[in-house]
């Protein structure tokens, strides 16, 4: 009978990508989705920790996280049964370190991405990391080949996958030239000899799929807050340790175990006003002193934290004034895709409650600010590093709504924003839909409500014209279509999944088969005003971008 194993160790990127190992991708794993972001903050964290200067064997070392595997200990063959995303990205990054690099460090690092077949073995070439079987043939030609990444293809034209790790290898190339070829070998060294993952290697599937359930459970772990109720609670004086007790317990209620979770979270970036470098326990026990005042802190702090996340998070500000503006304000905040402007919000409301005015006005501009970063497309550590500055404006009393508060866009920002508006947003896939709901909302005076579960974006000047089409008699200029079939002009929003064949219709038929109301739409003002227009030419895309572009910039102040 066979004994199953079930192994778990720390190991640095080089004891990762060698030759103990051949991770696998099986099919029944989710494709590759990481996106910018996510690289962004991978390189962003590792060059932090690697510094500047020292010897890199005496640098701190820095957790990557950790991967489960399903590998029998005495074969490299191993499925990936969580960490794939890691793993890629980390290919992805080596692959493109090797390919900015000289020939004798460049073929070094191949190394890590690439076993080197033993001709007196007669053993070929293996690379350390087979993705799912529809795109392994793409990964292996556009990113571990030699000189892969030298010259990518335009991430635009794919999809998916694919679009994902074309675009994160453009992006990471980008960020990694602009690095001297010095900070570039340290970084690389770092990397391999300092960055650690946890590998956790099951020797059957039933195992493995346990030891993932378990460390992604939710519901059993003994979460930071746990441990910083036994400590604060624990440092009361026992007449008060009841009550105090109740408290805690009553606010964890209402917001719920995770919600209540999170905003540690955010409490640890109001005192900080930086991204994390460590855990949350530690920078929590660094920069939030709790011990010698814990009633203290859950009376003035935890208590109407938790009171503003409860309100923001929900959307539920009460006050005898503003309350519905504000509201839709955070609802216009919700949208987006991170929470980075949350801590900002949650001081002002906490601390600025009896002033309805201050808080409306103040959440007018977070929404300026934050869409517009997100429009410049801001990684997150740009996006934290302003939140902190805001956050310290706040907190120093200083008005915020000077110019050169952090919390007003500068004239560089408002031009990048004017620029991004005017380009291809639909190809923006994570703020076309915030976006477009917004201006919507300011295009039927803030009259919309939108309680559809489904809503989409659309073109209306298709993507792929048919053959012999109106279109193609409107728009007979290809290069003139591609200028314009992104622009915000030609995009409405639908309330029903798309239809691949109806989006192709001629406009005519577009508007009677898929845009009027017998299709179910909602009544979004973005659409009704196409329903009004006879034809759909340049000339009416011209004239459309320029009114949209007017309204979003007269919001935004961006002129």
């Amino acid at each position: 009978m066979t004994r199953h194993t079930i192994e778990a160790s720390e190991k640095p990127i080089l004891d990762i990508f060698c030759d103990k190992y051949l991770f696998r991708i099986p099919s029944y794993q989710r494709p590759y989705a990481w996106t910018t972001e996510q690289a962004s903050e991978l390189l962003d964290d590792i060059r932090t920790a690697c510094g500047h200067s020292g010897a890199v064997a005496d640098a701190s070392p820095y957790f990557l996280g950790s991967i489960v595997l399903i590998k029998d200990p005495q074969d490299p063959e191993a499925d990936v049964v969580d960490g794939q995303q890691r793993l890629t990205t980390l290919t992805i990054l080596l692959a493109v370190l090797r390919d900015l690099s000289d020939s004798k460090i460049g073929a070094a690092i191949h190394g890590y991405v690439c076993q080197a077949g033993d001709p007196i073995k007669d053993t070929a070439d293996v690379f350390r990391l087979t993705t799912g079987k529809r795109h392994v043939d793409f990964f292996r030609k556009s990113i571990q080949t030699i000189g892969a990444t030298n010259g990518l293809p335009d991430w635009r034209q794919f999809k998916d996958a694919p679009a994902r790790m074309v675009e994160n290898a453009a992006f990471l190339r980008e960020k990694l030239q602009a690095l001297s070829e010095d900070e570039r070998r340290r970084l690389t060294m770092y990397l391999a000899q300092r960055c650690y993952l946890v590998v956790v290697s099951a020797s059957d599937p039933e195992s493995a799929f346990r030891v993932f359930s378990v460390m992604n459970s939710r519901g059993l772990d003994l979460s930071p807050s746990d441990i910083f109720k036994a400590e604060i609670i624990g440092a009361l004086s026992p007449h008060l340790q009841d009550a105090y007790t109740q408290k805690w317990e009553d606010l964890e209620d209402a917001l719920g175990r995770l919600r209540f979770a999170e905003l540690f979270g955010h409490i640890r970036t109001i005192h900080r006003k930086q991204k994390m470098q460590g855990t949350l326990i530690a920078e929590f026990h660094e920069h939030v002193h709790t011990r010698l005042q814990p009633a203290n802190f859950i009376d003035d702090e935890l208590t109407p934290y938790a009171d503003a996340y409860e309100e923001i998070t929900d959307r539920a500000f009460q006050s005898y004034k503003n309350a519905d503006a504000i509201n839709r304000q955070l609802t216009h905040l919700s949208r987006l895709d991170n929470f980075d402007w949350q801590p900002a919000a949650i001081e002002v409301v906490a601390r600025q409650r009896s002033d309805p005015d201050f808080i409306l006005r103040f959440l007018c501009d977070l929404e300026r600010l934050a869409y517009g970063m997100f429009l410049m497309r801001s990684d997150a550590s740009e996006r934290i590093r302003r939140y902190g500055r805001l956050l310290t404006a706040i907190q120093a009393g200083e008005d915020v709504f000077a110019d050169a508060s952090p919390l007003q866009l500068t004239n560089d920002d408002k031009r990048a924003v004017r620029a991004a508006l005017s380009g291809d947003i639909y190809t923006v896939t994570r703020i076309r839909l915030p976006l477009l709901l917004r201006l919507d909302e300011l295009l039927s005076g803030g009259s919309a409500v939108y309680d559809t579960p489904i809503i989409s974006v659309e073109h209306v000047l298709p993507q792929n014209p048919r053959t012999g089409s109106q279109w193609l008699q409107d728009f007979p200029d290809e290069d003139e279509r591609a200028r314009w079939v992104h622009k915000l002009a030609n995009l409405v929003l639908l309330t029903h999944r798309k239809n691949s064949q109806a989006s192709n219709y001629d406009f005519a038929e577009k508007k009677q088969k898929y845009f009027s109301t017998k299709s179910g739409i909602a009544n979004f003002a973005l659409t009704s005003t196409v329903l009004s227009e006879s034809a759909w030419t340049k000339g009416t895309l011209q004239k459309r971008q320029t009114d949209l572009t007017d309204a979003i910039e007269t919001l935004w102040r961006l002129k």
